[in-house]
């Protein structure tokens, strides 16, 4: 990993999409958006964030569907947190302040959306040592100066390292082009980062996105976007430049299958001998950089890891991390059935129950079921 760029098994993004509205104008393009934002963002040769450190929420319903996942990613995010929302944005017949809308939201109503200001707090509850606001929605700028205005972050919550990106001013309406795949403003961040800048270093930081996509903006009179900082947050590296690739450089990690194995082994047995020697959580980032740097595969040592991992964070009261490390690994295995997909059901069920998410478990199960019928009917299984 180059040097500053934060840590992605310790970072975590939180990708808010509304779309389908009952009382608003549908936004098609947000949807793809996220779909496209969180890919970018796992691309090993943007950030490499991984699968289970990134959420995405669609169309959220209720202010907790809403802000929940914030709240459970800001928990474990120790690096940075990313929260990106894109929808329509509001404001109350009664205020000036920004509000984020839900599907039922309806135009002058705030109480029908969710007011910035609790999305504020689920963002500063985080202990993540840099936390990045990414607005794209009509009079985002006023959630510049709720989050950034100077002294706002100390005072309301005594932290520091927060960067606010908007779409648009604090009175401007956000763009979404009709027919075109996304609106105005991700268009060209996802531009940026898809592509690179052949000018800047081998990392971009938050400035200089901002000043790439403001001037592609500006360049095309569409609504420009507005930044604010704490402690000049945004000169820190946050991707990779991939305009400095290297053209014969494979387009992400490529590891020989030998080598794989056996930093997979040596990785399994180094994690083992800490947990024997009481040292669990040392043991925890070993097995997260072995998934970070593996292929992914739905019969190898992976799925091991996998279930060792969910393991280890379950002794340590880490319950939901360990329902998102099995859920990666029962979407690994749930193409083909055999003893590691028969595992991870069982664990993965479990713990579901125990969390309260019974109906999901009884999914996992029905799934397992599933498909030990359909493997049970191909010719030459035996039972």
């Amino acid at each position: 990993m180059p040097a500053g760029l934060p840590d992605p098994s310790a970072s975590a993004a939180v990708l808010i999409g509304t779309s389908r509205y009952l009382y608003l104008p549908q936004l098609p393009a947000v949807e793809t958006n996220v779909a496209d934002l969180s890919k970018i963002l796992q691309d090993p040769t943007v950030w490499g964030l991984p699968d289970a450190n990134s959420l995405t929420v669609a169309d959220p319903e209720t202010p907790a569907a809403f802000l929940d996942p914030v709240y459970t990613a800001g928990e474990r995010a120790e690096d940075t947190l990313l929260v990106y929302y894109c929808g329509h944005g509001l404001r109350d017949s009664d205020s000036a302040d920004l509000y984020v809308s839900l599907t039922g939201s309806r135009e002058s109503s705030g109480y029908t959306a969710v007011e910035y200001r609790h999305l504020r707090a689920a963002i500063l509850a985080s202990p993540a040592r840099r936390k990045i606001v990414v607005l794209d929605c009509c009079f985002s700028g006023r959630a510049a100066r709720t989050l950034g205005s100077p002294g706002a972050l100390a005072a309301q919550a005594g932290i520091q390292g927060a960067y606010v990106l908007t779409a648009s001013p604090k009175d401007h309406v956000a763009l979404a082009p009709e027919g075109e795949r996304h609106t105005a403003f991700t268009g060209e961040l996802l531009h940026v980062l898809d592509n690179g800048l052949p000018e800047a270093p081998d990392t971009l930081d938050l400035e200089t996105l901002f000043r790439a996509v403001d001037a592609r903006l500006g360049a095309r009179n569409r609504p420009r976007p507005q930044r604010s900082q704490e402690n000049d947050v945004g000169r820190l590296p946050l991707v990779r430049n991939r305009a400095k690739a290297s053209p014969s450089a494979p387009a992400g990690p490529v590891i020989d299958a030998d080598v794989e194995a056996a930093m997979v082994s040596s990785g399994l047995q180094l994690a083992r001998l800490l947990r024997s020697m009481g040292r669990g959580r040392d043991a925890l980032p070993v097995l997260r950089m072995i998934l970070q740097n593996s292929v992914p595969d739905a019969d190898g040592d992976t799925i091991t890891v996998h279930l060792e991992l969910a393991e280890l964070l379950t002794e340590t009261g880490q319950d939901q991390q360990a329902i998102q490390v099995l859920e990666s690994a029962f979407h690994q295995t749930h193409k083909r059935f055999g003893p590691e997909a028969v595992t991870v059901s069982r664990r993965l069920s479990e713990l579901l129950q125990t969390a309260g998410n019974h109906s999901q478990a009884c999914e996992v199960l029905r799934h397992a079921l599933d498909s030990l019928e359909r493997a049970t009917r191909q010719p030459g299984a035996t039972t």
